[in-house]
């Protein structure tokens, strides 16, 4: 699971924002103003006869600033993205 559902900067980050257009799922905001320090991204492919999946997930990055259920904050009611 990306560690950006708990970080601080969730909702002003480059890189979150990169990962929610490649899950093509809504931005926390449309113009990010932060830039994170190292991220470091795992993507998992998975293959289901003619259809190819990329999961992408932040796994360690060092401008995390633990802020647990930032991202739930954020979007009250609405599922944790996987």
């Amino acid at each position: 699971m990306c560690i950006c559902i708990n970080c601080h900067y969730v909702d002003a980050c480059s890189t979150y924002h990169a990962v929610e257009h490649q899950h093509q799922q809504p931005h926390l905001t449309d113009s990010p103003t932060f830039e994170a320090k190292e991220p470091t991204i795992n993507v998992n492919i998975r293959q289901a006869g003619e259809i190819i999946e990329m999961e992408w997930d932040v796994v360690g990055c060092l401008s995390f600033t633990q802020e647990i259920g930032r991202w739930a904050n954020l979007r009250p009611g609405e599922l944790l993205p996987t």
